[in-house]
């Protein structure tokens, strides 16, 4: 009897977490902000663009921990996206002051709890795994006192020279059959091939490196990648859905390669609201596997990153 109260307020806990996570995002959807597209630069965004990362282990957050803390960043006015734990700042040497109120991210896991497996077991089953959602508390470095100075340092800005022939390499890199030519941008599952408009055509040409990293996160759902679900038609829940993770996973993407594009696909947030809403959970797995989706793009990404190619020629040709 203890044990399923515990599981039960733990299901509530879970509940609750997702629907804060959620309520928040939707809040900011429906008064035109997108929480995956921050006005770095502005005088609201202080911090340099970035992946948000732990400031003790050097690892990069993931998922909707990225959006939750570029979220910290831009409404508290931050000059950093670096964060520490309270014991983490004091195995520092240093300590949160006194009045700071944290920001709290989320671990996501799954266990198999010991009724299962004695259910298993007598049964002669594979025991199933409980996802569970963990909240903790997290301090942004501007917000303790008494750190190495080396922590207390922002990493410098990417070298702007350096963006495109980065996407470039990285579009090389993945092999996936990439075309620039005609008017329209979009990724056929079928035939497994992106096509973007070239970046000319873009009233602003930095828009066009989203663009292409959007639609390359449509392409890293195929069978042969990642495996998502691209079956939904234009208009369903499941096409909106895998719209917000080639999204997220665009801006993750840009994040990591100091790229500060403007908003795109702003037409899709009717029906974002419309998943997010039926789903409590959605934003979670969007961001989840946009995060994914973005670590397996950037991992094409050579280690020079810098050296220019040539697009195929041939593809203007065939895209016409």
């Amino acid at each position: 009897m203890s044990y399923q109260r515990n599981r039960a307020g733990g299901v509530a806990s879970r509940s609750s977490l997702y629907d804060d996570i959620t309520n928040k995002i939707i809040t900011g959807l429906e008064a035109g902000r997108f929480p995956w597209v921050q006005p770095w630069g502005t005088a609201a965004a202080k911090a340099p663009l970035s992946v948000p990362k732990n400031a003790s282990t050097g690892k990069a957050y993931s998922g909707i921990n990225v959006l939750i803390l570029w979220g910290a960043v831009v409404e508290r006015g931050y000059q950093t996206q670096s964060w520490l734990t309270f014991r983490q700042a004091q195995v520092l040497g240093g300590n949160v002051r006194k009045g700071e109120q944290g920001t709290t991210v989320v671990y996501a896991d799954r266990f198999i709890p010991d009724d299962e497996k004695k259910r298993a077991r007598e049964a002669g089953e594979d025991a199933r795994a409980v996802p569970f959602l963990k909240r903790f508390t997290v301090f942004n470095i501007e917000q303790c006192e008494g750190l190495p100075d080396a922590i207390s340092v922002s990493p410098p800005l990417p070298d702007a020279r350096l963006i495109d022939p980065r996407v470039k390499a990285l579009i090389r890199g993945t092999s996936i059959e990439f075309r620039i030519g005609g008017n329209q941008a979009y990724y056929v599952p079928a035939r497994d091939y992106v096509q973007v408009p070239p970046p000319q055509a873009y009233f602003e040409p930095i828009n066009w490196h989203r663009t292409a990293l959007h639609e390359l996160g449509h392409a890293t759902g195929h069978a042969l990648r990642l495996g998502r679900d691209l079956s939904g038609s234009f208009g369903t829940r499941k096409y909106a859905f895998e719209e917000l993770v080639a999204e997220i996973n665009a801006a993750f993407c840009c994040a990591a390669l100091g790229i500060v594009p403007t908003v795109r696909h702003a037409d899709y947030i009717g029906s974002w609201l419309e998943v997010l809403r039926e789903d409590n959970r959605a934003i979670v797995r969007a961001a989840c596997q946009a995060s994914k989706a973005a670590d397996w793009l950037l991992s094409h990404l050579p280690e020079d990153g810098a050296l220019p190619f040539e697009m195929d020629a041939g593809a203007d040709r065939r895209a016409a």
